[in-house]
């Protein structure tokens, strides 16, 4: 297989598949329950198949970037550019997709509509990896909104539930606009260039507009709405707390960062004359991390509370990004991107085990979908010694405790901060560093309670959690624990993609 075709089967396999994998679960569906009275649903072995289908080209494309660097593609006269922020991003989603479809299997077990769950998880991993990939602003932003598409209809999956409903539609509107500023945005660059080539694709003369500035604010407006940047994120804990387990992990986990990218993407065509992004980026970055925070500590319920700290997780990304862009330092942006990766893992892996949770807890409480409130962790340990395990691993790096993977990717940021050596960003570090300590003040009492209460009655009826929920936990743990202690080994992935922002702002 060439690295060409390979590249082209990451991006247009899923969306294949998307299709046939919806339609084949639903006419089985049909016919089994017809002809046997019993529901047999083969949605998960397709997606499965298709995820594992696409590690073969990633480990070419991968080595492909590896050996010689960022390569381009074409579908049509569409061109498609694997970079380092692409090759990373593409590892993120395929990876973290791969776990949840596993994890999946006895999670979303005989749910109506288990097909469509499928179909539309296989097909956001393809749309992320165009997004990310495009070279031109248009294309940018049409495999973003058929990305954003799959979690308008996932979020509100339950949509018999009013809550999961008004989850659903509060975040359809609130993306719309978000949608509609970036459009703006888009025409107004279009408008003073005359193109819409990203990343130097194109030699173009950006001239000083006042007018791109005002759509350097649209895009990071409209961006900001899906990357849930305060105070564009108020859809994003219903949102979180209302999908179904695996859409949280790959909401908190992917999709928002993804949202990220695109604006960073957006805003590298406009940099010669938006030289503020930086700032106004870090500014918001405060609001995100401050805010996440103050609003995880009154949480009863542990999905929102998971749910406002990705809001301050984002806080971290976003501050590294400015960082680079605002001082040039690449450590900003390579600890973002280093962040990226692991609260993909830290993040996945705590949505799935309150998944499981949730799900065993069924039986005992009479609805798979009631909410798991953080009274339900007393004594979790008891009965489920090795997810109460997994589940102190992924909250204590959440938490910044080294060595875990957590601590080292907001050190590498913390560490640019302090290298700029202006008082101000100093300070705001070491906001972030006392912020990030504060979170212990929500994570470290559902470990405790975990270990150190009394368990309760439901405890004793839940179900048991499936093996390959199990394997799916010891995996992501297991990451974890390594990435933390050899945080290095990731930095041939980390640094080309910081290169991109560095090259962008910085001319490096």
């Amino acid at each position: 297989m060439t690295a060409d075709f390979a590249f082209k089967s990451l991006l247009l396999l899923p969306v294949i598949a998307f299709p046939f994998i919806y339609l084949i679960g639903r006419a089985s569906v049909r016919l089994s329950t017809r002809n046997t009275g019993t529901q047999r649903n083969p949605a998960k072995w397709i997606a499965l198949f298709v995820m594992l289908l696409l590690v073969m080209p990633l480990v070419i494309v991968v080595k492909q970037f590896t050996a010689q660097g960022p390569f381009s593609t074409f579908i049509g006269s569409i061109e498609l550019k694997m970079d380092g922020v692409g090759i990373l991003m593409s590892i993120v989603v395929v990876l973290m997709s791969l776990a949840v479809v596993l994890f999946s299997d006895h999670y979303m077990s005989h749910e109506v509509g288990e097909e469509k769950y499928y179909a539309l998880l296989v097909c956001m991993t393809g749309m992320v990896m165009g997004m990310v990939t495009s070279t031109d602003l248009f294309n940018l932003w049409v495999w973003f909104e058929a990305m954003a598409i799959t979690p308008y209809i996932l979020v509100a999956f339950y949509h018999d539930r009013a809550p999961a409903l008004e989850a659903g539609v509060k975040y359809l509107f609130q993306s719309a606009a978000g949608t509609m500023l970036v459009l703006f945005g888009i025409i107004l660059v279009f408008m003073h260039t005359g193109s819409l080539c990203l990343g130097g694709s194109c030699a173009i003369e950006i001239p000083k507009e006042p007018a791109l500035v005002v759509a350097g604010l649209l895009f990071i407006t409209g961006f900001g709405v899906k990357a849930a940047l305060v105070p564009m994120h108020t859809w994003l804990p219903d949102a979180h707390s209302q999908a179904p387990s695996g859409v949280s992990a790959i909401l908190s986990g992917v999709v928002i960062e993804a949202a990220l990218i695109a604006m960073i993407r957006a805003l590298d065509m406009i940099s010669p004359v938006f030289t503020n992004a930086g700032t106004f980026l870090i500014i918001l970055s405060v609001g995100n991390i401050i805010l996440g925070n103050l609003l995880a500590l009154r949480q009863t319920q542990v999905k929102r509370m998971l749910a406002f700290s990705s809001i301050s997780h984002m806080g971290y990304i976003v501050l590294g990004i400015g960082i680079t862009m605002s001082y040039g330092l690449i450590n900003g942006a390579q600890g973002s991107f280093f962040h990226i990766v692991t609260h993909a893992l830290m993040k996945g892996l705590s949505f799935m085990i309150v998944g499981a949770l949730m799900h065993a807890y069924g039986n005992s409480k009479g609805d798979a979908h009631a909410p798991l409130e953080i009274s339900d962790l007393n004594g979790v340990a008891s009965r489920f010694p090795g997810l109460a395990f997994a589940l102190s691993i992924g909250l204590l790096s959440l938490a910044g405790i080294p060595p875990l993977a957590g601590f080292m990717s907001k050190w590498q940021i913390f560490v640019a901060g302090f290298e700029t050596g202006n008082p101000a960003m100093i300070g705001v570090v070491i906001f972030a560093a006392l912020n990030s300590v504060l979170s212990l003040a929500y994570y470290a009492p559902l470990i405790n309670r975990m270990y150190r209460q009394k368990p309760t009655p439901y405890l004793a009826k839940a179900g048991r959690i499936a093996f390959s929920m199990n394997m799916v936990f010891f995996a992501l743990g297991i990451l974890i624990i390594v990435v933390g202690v050899m945080p290095g080994t990731w930095n041939w992935l980390t640094n080309p993609a910081a290169q991109i922002i560095q090259k962008a702002f910085w001319g490096g």
